[in-house]
């Protein structure tokens, strides 16, 4: 499919969308619809306006929340993207998709312990959040809870065998837990995949080999 086809699609889905909304303006849905269009097209201002719309409709609407934290995580906006994905979990509590946005805005602050609550929320509603998951190895790893941090890795292992990220994390993990030769697979894994593992921690493992 060209380039121009696809753009013409979006043109006509978009101007479907705008006709429901003609017929039936108070349609939260359709409001959404529209945003996600228009996100899409990377009309970030116009879309901003639809979810605002969607939300005055639909108060218990937190995909729209989520969505407008990603659009001020887009502007470099942590404390706004926080805001909105708050403001989605309390819409729709259990929602794992806003705790785990909330973690991460969190873990960029530096907040690690605001983080690792959030992460924890989002990988409980939700045990299949790969990225999750790996953002709690992370910060269970920066506090020092090394085998909370391995064994959610491994979690992570499970779902995606292949992920390298997983790999290297796994692979720091037991080197601080003393334990290179179970660092070593993993990390010679991770570079496997094409991940650029930290030189420093090549050369401590290359004594082990």
């Amino acid at each position: 499919m060209s380039k121009a086809s696809k753009a013409k699609n979006a043109d006509e889905y978009i101007a479907r969308q705008r006709a429901a909304l003609s017929a039936n303006p108070e349609c939260g849905t359709s409001h959404y619809n529209l945003a996600v269009a228009l996100l899409g097209k990377k009309q970030y201002d116009e879309a901003e306006k639809e979810l605002f719309e969607a939300i005055e409709c639909s108060p218990g609407l937190a995909e729209a929340y989520v969505l407008l934290g990603g659009i001020c995580l887009q502007r470099g906006d942590l404390d706004g993207c926080l805001s909105f994905n708050q403001r989605a979990v309390a819409a729709r509590p259990g929602f794992s998709e806003g705790y785990g946005n909330i973690g991460f805005v969190q873990m960029q602050k530096g907040n690690i312990d605001e983080a690792i609550t959030a992460l924890e929320k989002a990988t409980h509603f939700n045990f299949r959040f790969v990225q999750a998951l790996t953002t709690l190895a992370n910060a269970y790893l920066m506090r020092g809870r090394i085998e909370e941090s391995i064994e959610t890795n491994l979690k992570v292992l499970k779902l995606q065998p292949d992920f390298a990220v997983a790999h290297n994390n796994l692979a720091i993990a037991y080197l601080e837990k003393g334990a290179p030769q179970q660092a070593l697979p993993h990390a010679d894994k991770a570079v496997a995949l094409g991940y650029e593992v930290a030189p420093e921690i090549l050369k401590e493992l290359e004594a082990c080999r």
